[in-house]
C-alpha cells in the first residue's frame, strides 16, 4: 500500500506538477468545447442537406460521415496534421485536433439528426399543410425542434465520448493534460503526474456526464 502511495498518489510530486498538468487541462477543457460546438453545428448541416431532394447531396453527405465514422480518431488526427503540409496547408496542433474530432463527431451527429427528422411523425406535417402552412415554416417550427429533442440523449453521450479522444492531439504535439502529464513523469520518473491528469479529467468530465442527463431528462418530459 505504502509503495501505491509513494508511487501513485505522491503528493510532493503532484503539487510539483501541477502548474504544467493545469495548463494542459485548460487546453484540454477548450478542444473539448470546440469539438462539441463544431461537430454538433456541422452534424445539424450535414443532415439538413440529406433533407433536400437534391440526391448528389445525398451522396456527398453519406460518403462523408461513413469515412469519418469509419476511420479511427488518430489515423485522421496524424493525416491532417503531417499530410496538408504537402497541400501547402498547415494546421495547428489546436486546429488539427479539433478538426479531426469535430469531424468525427460531425459524421455521427448528422445521421443522429437525420434519424430524428424522420422519426417525426409524417401526419404532423400534413396537418400543418392543411392549416396553410409552408414546407419551410413546418420544418424550422414543427419537425425540426421535435428532432433536436429526440437526438438529445444519443448526441450528449457521443459527443462526450469523442471529446475525451483529445488525449489523443498527444500525437501531434498538442500540450493537453494527458501529455504534460506524461511529460512531467518522464521527468521525475513517478506516475503521480498522471493521476492528477486522471482527476481533472475527472472534473471535468463528470459535470458534463451530469447535465447530459439532466438535458435528456428534460428533453423527455418536454417530449
Amino acid at each position: 500500500m505504502e509503495r501505491i502511495l509513494q508511487n501513485y498518489f505522491n503528493l510532493g510530486v503532484m503539487q510539483a506538477a501541477l502548474p504544467d498538468v493545469l495548463r494542459g487541462f485548460w487546453i484540454t477543457v477548450l478542444v473539448s468545447l470546440c469539438v462539441i460546438a463544431f461537430g454538433l453545428i456541422v452534424g445539424l448541416g450535414l443532415a439538413l442537406l440529406r433533407c433536400t431532394p437534391i440526391r448528389p447531396l445525398h451522396w456527398l453527405v453519406a460518403a462523408y460521415t461513413d469515412l469519418f465514422r469509419t476511420l479511427p480518431q488518430l489515423v485522421i488526427i496524424i493525416v491532417l496534421y503531417f499530410a496538408l503540409p504537402y497541400a501547402e496547408v498547415s494546421l495547428s496542433p489546436f486546429a488539427t485536433t479539433v478538426l479531426a474530432l469535430g469531424a468525427v463527431l460531425s459524421a455521427f451527429a448528422s445521421d443522429i439528426f437525420y434519424a430524428s427528422i424522420m422519426a417525426v411523425p409524417q401526419g404532423q406535417s400534413d396537418a400543418a399543410r392543411a392549416l396553410g402552412l409552408r414546407a419551410g415554416r413546418i420544418f424550422a417550427r414543427i419537425i425540426l425542434p421535435q428532432a433536436v429533442v429526440l437526438a438529445v440523449p444519443l448526441l450528449t453521450n457521443r459527443a462526450i465520448a469523442i471529446a475525451k479522444g483529445t488525449a489523443l492531439g498527444s500525437a501531434v504535439a498538442l500540450p493537453e493534460a494527458l501529455s504534460s502529464a506524461q511529460s512531467v513523469t518522464a521527468i521525475v520518473a513517478n506516475p503521480s503526474p498522471l493521476t492528477l491528469a486522471a482527476a481533472l479529467y475527472l472534473c471535468f468530465f463528470i459535470p458534463l456526464v451530469a447535465a447530459s442527463r439532466l438535458i435528456e431528462r428534460r428533453a423527455g418530459a418536454a417530449y
